[in-house]
């Protein structure tokens, strides 16, 4: 028994490093978020979904998908709006698989292919539409562009979710012309509004003006208030002055002007020589 067992010794120890070599040809894992597709001496023979497939080594092979959400940038275009105004747009591709047999059997590359398919369609939506309505309404863009890479992708077996605008830059004399529009728009409203203030203050001044006018003693009431409120910095000189015309003070040029005002006679002294 134990020469027999010296015998074979050998042949197990070949045939347990042909089995460890060999399984592993047979036996393909699918992880959960992938699918696989077989050939059978490269015909089309089925799906396989996740979890351990076996395959016969020399006469199958398996493609495997991954059947996550993947995202493909779109570098910057120059792309010439409607209104021939030229910017430079890049934006982000969300997609995902959702066929893997047409995935694979009706397009090469599909990541490839929708990339050229949203270069084309960006610059052609962007070009049929005004600059404005590009800075305005990017969503709006995005899903036209969306729409119409869509319309070819869905055959390859490929669902769009979205299509992102990131970025919309502009030439260095467009924006200084872009500035100066929305200084001057600024300086539009702040007139606008400068303009209502004067008439609304206009109006109240003619209303307070009526008032006074039509209230005796109202004008030396308001003259006197702004007496005070002037008089409050001592840094100030005042000069207040009164028309004599009609007014007893008139009569102060003659020799009995302060009999009229109940004063005493003013004395003088004059220096002889």
């Amino acid at each position: 028994m134990a020469e027999f067992d010296a015998c074979y010794l050998p042949l197990i120890i070949v045939g347990g490093f042909f089995a460890i070599s060999v399984v592993p040809a047979f036996v393909r894992i699918v992880l959960e978020y992938e699918r696989g597709i077989v050939f059978t001496l490269g015909r089309y023979a089925g799906k396989r979904g996740a979890g351990i497939n076996i395959i016969i080594p020399f006469m199958q092979y398996m493609r495997v998908l991954d059947m996550r959400i993947h995202t493909l940038d779109i570098p910057k275009q120059e792309v010439l709006t409607k209104d021939n105004i030229s910017v430079f747009v890049n934006a982000v591709v969300y997609y995902k698989v959702v066929d893997p047999e047409a995935a694979v059997l009706k397009v090469q590359d599909y990541a490839n292919a929708i990339f050229q398919h949203g270069q084309a369609a960006m610059r052609e939506i962007i070009g049929s539409v005004e600059f404005d309505t590009v800075l305005s309404d990017r969503e709006g863009v995005a899903t036209k562009i969306q729409q119409i890479v869509a319309k070819e992708t869905n055959e390859w077996g490929v669902q769009i979710t979205s299509i992102n605008m990131q970025d919309i830059e502009l030439p260095a004399d467009l924006k200084k012309a872009m500035a100066r529009q929305a200084q001057a728009e600024r300086e539009k409203r702040a007139t606008v509004i400068i303009s209502g203030g004067e008439v609304e203050a206009s109006a109240k001044l003619s209303q307070a003006a009526g008032i006074i006018a039509s209230s005796p003693g109202a004008l030396h009431l308001r003259t006197l208030q702004s007496l005070s409120s002037i008089a409050s910095d001592k840094t100030n000189y005042i000069t207040f002055i009164l028309p004599l015309e009609g007014s007893p003070l008139g009569t102060a040029g003659k020799d009995d002007a302060w009999k009229k005002f109940d004063l005493p006679e003013p004395k003088v002294s004059v220096k002889k020589k």
